[in-house]
């Protein structure tokens, strides 16, 4: 995730793909990417233009609905200042707050133990710089309306270090117990490059990747729809693994190469953790350059649902200059949520786990969908039964994580015999599966993510207190790198997280599998055309990025928070300007397909 899950272009996108673009180039910038559609044929706009998060499932520009002059709407006047729950202080939920904020609504938040959700930045030693970003520390730059929110606060970002980057300066591919050095895909065996050339031929082939990419930058809409629409009826059933075991590009090559494209492929380590999932999912995620172009955000991706709780907008209504959603809250949020009731039309009862009480109009719910039946008391006559079911159904992954600061960047030592880094970023089929290396600068320490992990490999470590798990990881690399003595280089106190052990979180985030997009389009739909539903089911709104069809990237927890915005400001008789039409406006032409029942 969000931030989400960070699954970036490592070995297997290291090869150029049809229409995409690269973004090893660090000079470029994240804002020197940003680019305006051009005059002439469309062809000429593809190429010049950006692929950015527009759809594919509901292309609207929610980029081009947040900067625009006329702002995302207004309320009546008589609901100026009326309270709305928002539960939960991630992304989603700082998202929504803010901007019903700015529209003169008062939005209350509620969260559980700390604001950011899983954009968790985590200090090795308070005050200081050094940090773990134990949720999404990978952000793609076509993650738009998420880079509205950091360009605001004046955030710097950095290219991550993923593997045959430069950011990274080289990598380590460790299967099998083979153990090969790379600064480029030229420096591997050819049997990755066969691998990259079917999984890109395979996208072209079956998916039309390069129209489908060329609609999005161009955001033909029609185009788009058209071609994502029958990949939906074509492959909604039907599993990663599937789309690859029966492809034409790798049926006739050997069973290796997608185990191999399974462990080091590309991502964390590959994606063998994902081959059960829907092969949609997978697709949303190459076509609009999640696995690409990837960034950091220096000082960490905290910071950014932290600035939407204390940054004072210069264009809000209603409420006076200088407020802000810390200062309508006496900085600080609301406890967690323990019961959600309906008392009647537009009246819904939020009780927090002191039992505080209140009633409101209008609730957002942000946190992840298992928690309204696990660790929420929710009225049962909150949702429809089909929504129910959608929510309960959500399947999330595991996911875990382990750092050490060390005293400083020692891997950029060179080893005298082999002219070679000393250690490298590592992907490998032992424990550890990734490993990543962050250099804060010579006068500082810097940070190891020692081992990033799925399912289960992350379930591997669960019952291991965070000592443990440094030793298992320091074990397996002890194997990769004999003569590297790292236990020497570690200063502090190491940190480490399993989502699904957290109970505010159960899981890292969703992992939709076959046949879940009648689930996906219940929930990311169900801000939309409320009128029709029965008075117990409306005024309240789900967001965040397990809602989303783009689960594990913060730009769903973005999108879904902004839909709900416009949900609440409907419910509340508000508009949009003509100029500037909201998700809402436009869903019923540009919504999710319905495949039918």
């Amino acid at each position: 995730m969000p931030g989400g899950r960070g699954t970036l272009r490592t070995l297997v996108d290291s090869v150029s793909q049809p229409g995409r673009e690269h973004g090893n180039d660090a000079s470029k910038g994240r804002r020197g990417q940003r680019k305006h559609l051009c005059a002439g044929s469309v062809t000429a706009m593809a190429a010049d233009a950006p692929v950015t998060i527009f759809g594919p499932d509901f292309p609207f520009a929610y980029d081009d609905w947040l900067r625009h002059p006329a702002g995302l709407g207004t309320v009546p006047d008589e609901a100026l200042g009326s309270e709305v729950a928002v539960i939960g202080a991630g992304m989603a939920g700082m998202v929504a707050a803010y901007e019903l904020m700015k529209l003169g609504l008062k939005p209350v938040v509620y969260e559980a133990e700390r604001i950011g959700g899983r954009l968790r930045s985590e200090p090795f030693a308070p005050g200081e710089p050094e940090i773990a970003e134990l949720g999404g520390m990978r952000f793609p730059i076509s993650s738009r309306a998420f880079f509205h929110y950091v360009d605001m606060f004046g955030l710097n970002a950095q290219p991550f270090p993923n593997p045959l980057t430069p950011a990274s300066g080289s990598t380590v591919i460790d299967i099998g117990g083979e153990t090969l050095y790379a600064r480029t895909l030229d420096d591997l065996p050819e049997i990755y490059r066969e691998i990259a050339h079917a999984w890109d031929a395979a996208l072209e082939r079956i998916a039309g990747f390069t129209e489908l990419q060329d609609a999005i930058r161009t955001r033909d809409t029609a185009a788009l729809k058209d071609r994502w629409n029958k990949l939906v009826r074509e492959w909604d059933d039907r599993s990663f693994y599937d789309f690859l075991a029966t492809s034409d590009e790798f049926g006739s090559l050997s069973y290796r190469h997608r185990e191999l494209f399974g462990q080091v492929g590309f991502g964390t380590g590959g994606w063998d953790s994902d081959f059960a999932n829907s092969m949609l999912e997978i697709l949303r995620v190459v076509v609009t350059n999640c696995d690409s172009d990837q960034f950091l955000i220096e000082g960490g991706s905290e910071q950014v649902p932290r600035g939407l709780w204390s940054h004072a907008p210069e264009n809000i209504a209603h409420w006076p200059a200088g407020t802000s959603l810390a200062s309508l809250h006496r900085g600080v949020p609301r406890a967690g949520v323990a019961r959600i009731r309906r008392l009647g039309a537009d009246r819904i009862e939020v009780t927090d786990r002191w039992g505080d009480a209140h009633v409101y109009p209008a609730v957002v719910a942000t946190c992840q969908a298992w928690l309204l039946s696990t660790e929420i008391d929710c009225d049962e006559s909150l949702f429809s039964q089909d929504m129910w079911m959608a929510l309960d159904r959500t399947r999330y992954m595991q996911s875990s994580k382990t750092f050490v600061m060390v005293d400083r960047p020692f891997w950029k030592d060179v080893d005298p015999d082999t002219g070679r880094d000393v250690m490298s970023m590592t992907l490998t089929d032992r424990l550890t599966r990734g490993t990543y290396f962050f250099d804060n600068g010579p006068d500082r320490p810097a940070v190891i993510c020692l081992t990033y992990s799925w399912m289960s490999d992350a379930l591997k470590v669960l019952p291991h207190p965070v000592e443990r798990r440094v030793e298992l990881a320091l074990s397996a690399l002890r194997k990769i790198y004999p003569n590297v003595d790292i236990e020497s280089h570690i200063v502090g106190r190491p940190l480490t997280v399993s989502w699904e052990d957290e109970p505010h979180f159960l899981g890292a985030f969703k992992g939709a599998l076959p046949g879940h997009y009648r689930y996906n389009t219940r929930m990311y739909g169900h801000f939309h055309g409320q009128e029709r539903l029965p008075d117990a089911e409306r005024g309240i709104f789900i967001a965040g990025d397990d809602v989303s069809f783009m689960p594990a990237w913060v730009e769903g927890a973005v999108q879904t928070g902004l839909n709900a915005v416009w949900g609440v400001l409907s419910h509340f008789g508000g508009r949009t300007s003509p100029d500037n039409p909201g998700p809402g406006d436009v869903y019923a032409r540009l919504g999710p397909i319905d495949i039918g029942e």
